[in-house]
C-alpha cells in the first residue's frame, strides 16, 4: 500500500473527485480527513471508507474561514498525531464573460479558489515542517494554462495557483515538503454537469483520446504525487487533460 500509516488532508471531498481520491488514498492505507463544506457530502464519503475497511473522519470546512483551517489541522493532530498529505481539491466555477461578470462572481470563486488553498497552506506547513517531510497537492486547471472563453475568473485563480505551487515548492523543498500541482482537462463531475452539452462534446472531440476525463483520472494523478513514487518531484505542473488544447 502506497500511503499505509499516512494522514491525508482532502478538500472538497465530499462528492466528486474529491471522494474518489479519499476512496482510493483509503484503500491505499491512508487515515483521511474529508473536508467539505457540504456535511451530507462529507459524511457519506467517510461512510463509504468506513464500508471498505478504511479510517477517517468528516470536518465541515470552508475553505475562506482561517480560522475553520486552523481548527481542522489541530482537530487532525490531536487524533492521529500527524500531517503527511494536503490535497487542495476544492473549488467551484462562478462562469460569465467578463463583461457580465458581477463582482460577487469574481469575489467568491478568487476567495475558495485561491485563497482556500492558501489559508489550508499555511494551517498545515508548520505541522510538515516539524515532521521534516509532507506532500502539498494543488488543484489548477486546464485552463489556468490556457485560459476559456466566459472563465477569467476561474482561470485567474488556476493560473495562480500554479505560480503559488512553484514558489512553495521552491520555499518548502528545504524543509522535505514537496509542493506540486495537477492540472485537469474537462472531468466528468458534478461541477462539468452545469456545462452545456455541445461545449462538452466539443472538448472530446478537441481530446486526442476522445474522451472526457473520469474522477479516477485525477485520484490516480493525486495518488502518485502524495507517494514515495514521485520523491524527487517538486515544484511540477502534472496536465491530466487526454492532450486537449483550447
Amino acid at each position: 500500500m502506497k500511503l499505509e500509516n499516512r494522514v491525508a488532508i482532502i478538500t472538497g471531498s465530499g462528492s466528486g473527485i474529491g471522494r474518489e481520491s479519499a476512496l482510493l488514498f483509503a484503500k491505499e492505507g491512508a487515515k483521511i480527513v474529508v473536508a467539505d463544506v457540504n456535511e451530507k457530502g462529507g459524511e457519506e464519503t467517510v461512510a463509504a471508507i468506513k464500508n471498505n475497511g478504511g479510517e477517517g473522519f468528516f470536518f465541515k470546512l470552508n475553505v475562506v474561514d482561517r480560522e475553520q483551517s486552523r481548527s481542522m489541522v489541530k482537530t487532525t493532530m490531536e487524533k492521529y498525531g500527524r500531517i503527511d498529505i494536503l490535497i487542495n481539491n476544492a473549488g467551484i466555477t462562478q462562469d460569465a464573460l467578463v463583461s457580465k461578470m458581477t463582482e460577487q462572481q469574481w469575489d467568491l470563486v478568487i476567495d475558495i479558489n485561491l485563497k482556500g488553498v492558501f489559508n489550508c497552506t499555511q494551517a498545515v506547513v508548520e505541522v510538515m515542517i516539524n515532521q521534516g517531510k509532507g506532500s502539498i497537492v494543488n488543484t489548477s486547471s486546464i485552463v489556468g494554462v490556457n485560459g476559456n472563453v466566459g472563465q477569467v475568473n476561474y482561470s485567474a485563480t488556476k493560473a495562480g495557483l500554479i505560480g503559488m505551487t512553484k514558489t512553495l515548492a521552491k520555499e518548502l523543498g528545504r524543509k522535505g515538503i514537496r509542493v506540486n500541482a495537477v492540472a485537469p482537462g474537462f472531468i466528468q463531475t458534478p461541477m462539468t454537469s452545469a456545462v452545456p452539452d455541445k461545449i462538452l462534446e466539443l472538448m472530446k472531440e478537441k481530446t486526442p483520446l476522445k474522451r472526457l476525463g473520469e474522477p479516477k483520472d485525477i485520484a490516480n494523478a493525486y495518488l502518485y504525487l502524495a507517494s514515495d513514487d514521485s520523491n524527487y518531484v517538486n515544484g511540477a505542473v502534472l496536465a491530466v487533460d487526454g492532450g486537449l488544447v483550447i
